[in-house]
């Protein structure tokens, strides 16, 4: 399968037209994202724009299930599993879906990867009573949607990082030679968010909404448990290459059941929002962020996986300044 390295460009231009054409239906369409108490821009801005690299990416992978590149598993829990997932998202940024069907199509998405999963992959699962895992399993899938969503708060950040997650753990996988199925699927979500990114760098003119942030939540998440079930990627490599992320919606969650009555409620409070409010630029907060993943968070999970001894320590070195940062800057600062 190595002659799909030659449909990357072709894919990152393709994914790029598709964003500007989407642009223009939107504002005819008025599927923008309008101005309130959560937002930190000041002019309205077309939304939904994630449609475009997430349904490039599920019909990338149907042609290479229909030409017997990758195996059902694959397809139906990322192909069609995504192409569901962003099906979801974009309906929801145009009509605004009521948080309990929101809740019950999250749980049917993460039922769906759940089921393609093979559980007897792990020996550590065998220990644990099955209904244990699979609750344990949905519950993450639910939790990856929403914390991938509240990512999605500042011009640049969730696309950055996806494409930077993503061309990570590729390298991981080719380091160890892993599965090629799987490295496929991390450079063609790189490639088709780049395309995308042209759009969403700060300042951004789209924004990628619920249709590009549930189905990567969806997508990272599926990953995440295929990769681990399949002894490719260890869960702490997935917690070093997350660091920031992981630190940012962990820590903040935890502040605000802590400092807020309702903190169910939707919110702007997230460290890197504050930092985009104090410093008065989204550019500054999304360009420190991927510095801080290519020079810290890159070389520890390269280490993590070239030294398994050693990552557990890797995902705590990853994690803790972030940590440091999200308690000084998050709902300290703006906990309502």
């Amino acid at each position: 399968m190595y002659w799909f390295s030659y449909l990357i460009i072709p894919i990152v231009v393709c994914s790029g037209l598709g964003v500007f054409l989407y642009k223009k239906i939107a504002i005819q369409k008025e599927i923008i994202s309008n101005l309130n108490y959560r937002t930190l821009h000041e002019v309205p801005t077309p939304r939904g724009g994630g449609i475009v690299f997430s349904l490039i990416f599920s019909f990338t992978i149907f042609v290479l299930w229909y030409g017997d590149e990758i195996s059902d598993q694959v397809f139906y829990m990322f192909g069609l599993g995504g192409f569901v997932a962003t099906l979801f998202g974009f309906i929801d940024d145009v009509k605004n879906i009521k948080a309990k069907i929101k809740l019950a199509i999250q749980l049917f998405l993460g039922g769906w990867a759940v089921y393609w999963l093979e559980y007897g992959d792990l020996p550590l699962l065998e220990s644990i009573p099955f209904l244990i895992v699979t609750l344990v399993a949905l519950f993450f899938m639910v939790w990856m949607m929403n914390a991938y969503n509240f990512m999605d708060g500042i011009d640049g950040m969730a696309a950055s990082g996806a494409i930077f997650i993503s061309l990570t753990l590729a390298t991981v996988l080719f380091l160890t030679e892993g599965s090629v199925e799987i490295i496929t699927i991390f450079i063609l979500i790189a490639a088709t968010v780049s395309g995308f990114m042209f759009f969403n760098w700060p300042p951004a003119t789209i924004f990628m909404g619920d249709a590009g942030s549930v189905f990567l939540g969806y997508i990272f998440g599926s990953l995440l448990l295929f990769t681990v079930l399949k002894n490719d990627i260890s869960i702490w490599s997935w917690i070093t290459v997350f660091g920031y992320f992981f630190a940012d919606t962990t820590v903040t969650q935890i502040m605000r059941v802590i400092l807020v009555k309702k903190w169910y409620l939707a919110h702007r409070s997230h460290a890197y929002q504050n930092l985009a409010r104090i410093t008065g630029s989204h550019l500054k907060v999304t360009g420190a962020v991927i510095l801080y993943n290519i020079i810290w968070i890159f070389p520890l999970v390269v280490w993590s996986v070239l030294q398994p001894e050693m990552e557990v320590v890797a995902a705590i070195l990853a994690v803790a300044p972030a940590m440091i940062v999200t308690y000084k800057y998050g709902p300290l600062l703006s906990s309502s």
